[in-house]
């Protein structure tokens, strides 16, 4: 190791860099000139619901789990310890939940836009507010996904900040109007895999630079860095078991159950099976990605211990740490950090034309199609145009990203909370309650924003005079006696901020957790005072049965023998829908769902574009 200043490029690493960059344009290319030339909507949008469960899973990981997991996760484990890879048990619920509620309700529906489910269920006007919204959340976090390649470019070879972030913007822009969904999805199963074997690299290589397997384990647990399980009850502790398990959970389900991003991928699955599957094999792919981040953060507190790079004045902010790292282990092996740099690089390129493409989709089918018609030629030219000035203005977002003083990691995640709890709320609200109505829905999503960024901006405001020591709260030694814990336990109490100070600390884990909490809280008070939804009213397939399902499940646990001939299941050879229609009874596992699939969505109904 020679950790000295800024790390250089060799000309091997510059020309395999350029070649995986080569090879991704080539898919993106190969897919813009086969097969229907990206010359439809359908195709550009939905890669004509042709894709299989293995891909969309890759894909469905590596959106929102690149350079922001790669870059941050790494830092936060050397910097505090391994307490938030217990954000791994959230995966649990965070994937089983879309999957059984909110895939099933939308594919049936055959939406386009998932916030046409907001007409559905209410009106024009909540669907216009959570298209906004969306619109606004992901042209912010774009920005966090443009400027975190480029740190990393500027950090390692010292290629100018600014010339990396237009560079990104451009490579990725063209990208994604070329290209379209197809070549989104099948350029992140090659990024992904070059990039889990880029990790592995590094964890081997640095390995052994640390003595070997079993010295690398004594340094970090001597260094405090093996977390064991903090079940402090505090909320204000930025990272414990029910921060992580518990808050995290309300962070997948604004990511995978309604961000139009991963909706869009689940739709253009050929079947609903494979729909279901796909998010069924994220959980695994989710799980390698944490624990390969993790476990290089560990391999880097065992290279260098408390001498951090960054304590050394070698780099000048803590999210650079990971690719100086991989310069400095794999500096005597020519091509690899060419290699690892790029699969970052190349990684953050897919999250942000994905990105672009839902931006795009969205904007055309719930703010353009409905007020103006046009052919189908003019509207994907449209499309591609949209996704081009998409990426001109998260390129200029990159700049307020760069103001930021917070962690890439802690800036993406409190973007998807402040502003993608609202929007979970806002669904939940219409999927688990058939009483809310439109003013409730509005009401309350205006009340979720209020209150997200009352508390983020209010956090982050209070924390810019001094920086908080993590350490102490959030990683405690595996072999620490009950009265050791004891008193951290005691201090923790003693130095709990109180009022709104107290709210302004709240742990970025839970802002999904507090804003969705208040838009359903809101909105129901305001529907039960403005007249709730009748049952009637209810659009068949928009709201999830929970008593009934709940006692379908019961049922089953108390008589598994009978529980699919119980005549519950059905009323006179019909079956209910929404708790207040009849429909014929359809096979054995329509019995079990809120919308058969032989019902046509009401969706089909809307003029195509």
């Amino acid at each position: 190791m020679d950790p000295t200043g800024q790390k250089y490029f060799t000309i091997i690493d510059y020309v395999i860099f350029a070649l995986l960059l080569v090879a991704s344009m080539a898919i993106g290319l190969y897919y813009a000139f086969t097969g229907g030339r990206q010359s439809t909507t359908q195709e550009f949008m939905y890669a004509d619901r042709s894709m299989k469960c293995l891909p969309l899973s890759l894909s469905l990981m590596a959106t929102f789990q690149s350079a922001v997991a790669i870059i941050g996760t790494p830092a936060e484990v050397y910097a505090n310890g391994t307490q938030y890879w217990f954000i791994g048990c959230c995966y649990i619920l965070g994937l089983l939940i879309p999957a059984h509620i909110f895939i099933p309700m939308f594919y049936r529906l055959h939406l386009t836009s998932v916030y046409q489910y907001l007409e559905l269920r209410f009106c024009k006007a909540v669907r216009i507010c959570g298209t906004v919204t969306f619109i606004f959340q992901m042209v912010i976090y774009m920005g966090v996904g443009i400027y975190t390649p480029a740190l990393a470019l500027n950090a390692v070879t010292g290629f100018h900040l600014w010339g990396a972030v237009l560079a990104t913007g451009l490579v990725c822009t063209l990208y994604t109007a070329l290209g379209g969904l197809k070549a989104v999805v099948w350029t992140d199963v090659f990024q992904t895999v070059v990039m889990f074997t880029g990790q592995l690299a590094v964890i081997i290589v640095g390995v052994h630079q640390a003595g070997g397997l079993s010295d690398a384990w004594v340094k970090v647990r001597d260094g405090g860095r093996i977390s064991g399980i903090d079940l402090n009850p505090d909320p204000t502790v930025r990272h414990t078991f029910w921060t992580l398990g518990v808050g995290g959970v309300f962070l997948m389900l604004s990511l995978y159950g309604v961000n139009q991003a991963q909706v869009q991928r689940y739709l253009s699955s050929r079947t609903e099976k494979e729909a279901v599957m796909s998010c069924y094999m994220v959980f695994p792919c989710l799980q390698v990605a944490l624990m390969l981040s993790c476990l290089m953060g560990l391999v880097m507190y065992a290279c260098y211990g408390n001498n951090s790079p960054l304590e050394q004045q070698y780099i000048t902010s803590k999210d650079q740490m990971v690719l100086y790292f991989v310069m400095d282990m794999l500096q005597n092996f020519p091509g690899l950090p060419g290699l690892f740099v790029a699969c970052l690089f190349s990684a953050s390129l897919s999250t942000i034309s994905s990105a672009f493409n839902s931006l795009a989709t969205v904007t055309m089918v719930d703010l353009i199609k409905p007020h103006y018609s046009m052919t189908e030629a003019r509207a994907t030219l449209l499309s591609k145009m949209l996704a081009l000035s998409y990426g001109i203005i998260c390129v200029a977002m990159a700049y307020v990203v760069h103001l930021m003083n917070s962690s890439v990691l802690q800036a993406a995640l409190s973007i998807f909370g402040m502003v993608g709890g609202p929007l979970l709320g806002l669904f939940c609200l219409g999927i688990f309650f058939p009483c809310a109505n439109s003013i409730g829905a509005v009401t309350g999503l205006a009340a979720g924003l209020v209150m997200a960024f009352w508390v983020g901006i209010g956090g982050f405001l209070s924390r810019m005079p001094s920086s908080v020591q993590v350490l102490p709260l959030n990683s405690t030694n595996t072999v620490l006696a009950a009265s050791e814990n004891i008193t951290v336990f005691a201090v923790i109490d003693a130095a709990r901020p109180a009022g709104l100070n107290g709210l302004y600390s709240l742990s970025y884990m839970w802002y999904s957790a507090l804003n969705s909490s208040t838009v359903v809280l809101i909105g129901l008070i305001i529907s039960f005072m403005t007249g709730p939804t009748k049952g009637d009213d209810v659009a068949s397939g928009t709201v999830y049965p929970v008593m009934r399902t709940a006692q379908s499940l019961l049922h089953k646990l108390v008589k598994p023998s009978t529980c699919y001939t119980s005549p519950e299941h059905t009323i006179d050879g019909h079956k209910e829908i929404n708790g207040n229609g009849k429909e014929d009874a359809g096979t054995e596992e329509e019995t079990e769902t809120f919308l058969p699939s032989n019902v046509v969505s009401p969706v089909e109904h809307e003029t195509s574009v």
